[in-house]
């Protein structure tokens, strides 16, 4: 090549470079929405900043390439039916739902818009998704456990409370997960001799009420299932649980930090960094109904002795040797 044809051509790929990253500065930001179900406290927030910063790990940067509409449903179903449309009306490029409140709220507006979930317990059974291994549809995402290890929970509280014959069972009579969570607790009791029942969450003064009357009989212990309401209403069921010396079993860490006598369950920050990673592969051209609804492959045993202390139990070496954690 001449050197003046050289030097043409390199002086138009030189003009050509400004052309080209300023096409790419002017391509839209693309507009992620978030439905949170649950209420915006510090516990859900650091969950969320887990997502956020999993999407900024995968180059997904507010104000450069894309931008975020967070919406809080503060545990109640008004609310977050009423930001489901707000945000479907948006017409965000993908939407990340927090809950199954969250997930029920959007597909009943939407069945276009992909949605990536986390902290769903039984989208299957709930009718939110064909199967776990083929969602189909516009959603797929991450669950909290299968239904099987809710039989743990029973299992471990009379491991660490033996003198347990009576169990009341926190649960959403709402949402499938509630009922299925209960159903499997019930299937397996008789077989640890245990009489189980329901506790379902209106409101704190029913609650409060329940746990009141429950607590009138000697021998009795709790479990908490998961729900946006066991969130919202957390505080006043350990309180409680607290206050009439009963040993609870609960689904994450996060209540036995509070004061709950154990958990056992999955990683809750995993899975939003998980879901920040569909987003990711959505947003780069994958499809929900490829992508593999998928379950955790570990769960974390964690006790508090302080509350084994308050409530009289000595916790076996058994149950110490294999807990992930021991709050002191």
């Amino acid at each position: 090549m001449r050197r003046r044809e050289f030097i043409s051509v390199l002086g138009g790929a030189a003009a050509a470079w400004p052309l080209a990253a300023r096409a790419q500065e002017a391509r839209p930001a693309r507009l992620v929405g978030v439905l949170m179900a649950p209420t915006a406290d510090e516990d859900q927030q650091v969950g969320l900043d887990a997502f956020l910063q999993a999407l900024k790990q995968s180059g997904w940067v507010e104000g450069r390439n894309v931008r975020f509409e967070i919406r809080w449903g503060e545990g109640r179903a008004s609310e977050t039916a009423r930001h489901a449309a707000e945000l479907s009306a948006l017409a965000p490029d993908i939407i990340f739902a927090d809950g199954t409140a969250a997930l029920q709220s959007l597909l009943r507006l939407t069945r276009t818009i992909p949605i990536v979930f986390c902290n769903l317990a039984d989208p299957v059974g709930a009718g939110l998704v064909h199967s776990l291994a083929r969602p189909g549809g516009n959603a797929t995402g991450f669950i909290q456990f299968e239904y099987t290890l809710t039989a743990k929970w029973l299992e471990l509280l009379k491991q660490i409370a033996p003198g347990v014959v009576r169990v009341a069972v926190f649960r959403d009579a709402e949402i499938t997960a509630g009922v299925g969570q209960f159903a499997v607790i019930q299937s397996v009791a008789s077989a640890l001799g245990v009489e189980v029942g329901a506790i379902n969450m209106p409101d704190a003064g029913e609650i409060e009420r329940a746990v009141d009357s429950f607590a009138q009989s000697p021998n009795g212990g709790l479990i908490l299932t998961t729900s946006a309401k066991a969130v919202v209403h957390r505080d006043l069921i350990i309180a409680l649980a607290a206050r009439y010396k009963l040993p609870m079993i609960t689904y994450r860490r996060y209540y036995v930090a509070r004061g709950a006598l154990m958990s056992y369950g999955y990683n809750f920050i995993a899975q939003f960094e998980l879901a920040a990673s569909y987003v990711d592969r959505i947003l780069k051209g994958a499809k929900p109904a490829e992508l593999p609804v998928q379950a955790p492959t570990k769960y974390e045993l964690v006790i508090n002795r302080k509350t084994a202390t308050a409530l009289g139990l000595t916790i076996p070496e058994k149950l110490l040797s294999t807990a992930d954690e021991v709050i002191e």
